[in-house]
């Protein structure tokens, strides 16, 4: 876990907030607490999606994510 992402108790309050988001099709590759931890770096740095590091998912999927 890096400075800045989300703790295990502040996971555990916002992950049932979260819409369930029931696809169809291949199951997702990132789990939804990396890439909002991607989102989150790239708000607190203000760094373009293309400089997230990859630890938080690619840029596509935090982008895309449901």
């Amino acid at each position: 876990m890096a400075r800045g992402d989300l703790t295990d108790a502040q996971w555990a309050v916002l992950e049932p907030l979260l819409p369930k988001g029931v696809r169809v099709g291949r199951p997702p590759i990132w789990p939804r607490r990396q890439l909002i931890d991607g989102i989150r770096f790239r708000v607190r740095t203000g760094v373009p999606w293309q400089d997230v590091p990859v630890e938080y998912g690619r840029a596509r999927s935090a982008t895309r994510s449901p």
